[in-house]
């Protein structure tokens, strides 16, 4: 069995640390799971047994491995973790999309993936530049979010669009927008993406040209909205609100 190393963006596979997204990636990526790590201190305590279980019924190789642990989680409480390969989905083309141009921050892009889960939306397209969707700070932000996710990474914001030509577009940004309340007020289709920038930058100009631009109004107190609450706002309402 190869040694496993520090995570790094090249290597093929990744780490789920913690037992909450250990099980996560146990049962929805049971295909990527390539061992499951346990530590010393889990000796004889429920989630050892459980991890066995699932070691058990997916014929992987569960083993102690407590320096591991501690090396990609930079913890000393981490009793568990799995590690596994990475994987890409096509998105369903009759469902909603979450698609994030060129977004950096791993604590971002977790909670983005959770919130989108939250509100039953399955399907995230990230456009590179990006944070890694697998760097183990992004998975755990996720609360393992990531394992129920269909997500597919593409070079550009065109690629994508090729792929999806029929889904109604949303950029939210502030140029040649309409308030999103207003945009909601006429109904939107089955299909939809919504599309959100970069934590610093937000959307590019040319945004401004694609779909309907949406904002989110907020008070002048502030120039902007962080890029998860942005993000989590959109989510809910598009996801909430009455069909075209």
């Amino acid at each position: 069995m190869p040694s496993l190393s520090a995570y790094k963006s090249d290597l093929d596979y990744s780490y789920a640390t913690g037992a909450f997204p250990a099980v996560e990636c146990l049962k929805h990526r049971k295909g990527s799971v390539r061992r499951i790590l346990l530590h010393s201190k889990a000796a004889g305590t429920d989630l050892e047994q459980m991890m066995l279980d699932y070691a058990d019924q997916l014929s992987v190789r569960a083993e102690q491995a407590d320096r591991v642990l501690r090396m990609v989680s930079g913890k000393d409480n981490c009793f568990a973790a799995v590690v596994f390969e990475k994987f890409q989905d096509a998105l369903n083309p009759d469902l909603p999309h979450v698609v994030l141009h060129h977004p950096s921050d791993f604590g971002n892009l977790g909670t983005i993936l959770r919130t989108a889960l939250g509100f039953g939306i399955h399907d995230i397209a990230l456009i590179r530049p990006c944070a890694d969707p697998f760097d183990p700070k992004v998975v755990r932000g996720s609360m393992g979010s990531l394992f129920r996710m269909r997500l597919h990474l593409f070079d550009d914001f065109a690629a994508y669009q090729e792929l999806y030509p029929d889904h109604a577009m949303y950029p939210f940004m502030l140029d040649a927008s309409r308030p999103m309340e207003e945009v909601l007020a006429c109904g939107i289709p089955d299909r939809y993406a919504l599309i959100f920038g970069n934590e610093g930058s937000g959307l590019p100009k040319e945004f401004s040209e694609v779909g309907q631009p949406v904002r989110i109004d907020s008070s002048t107190e502030v120039d902007s909205l962080n890029l998860s609450i942005a993000a989590g706002i959109g989510i809910y309402r598009f996801t909430h609100a009455g069909r075209a």
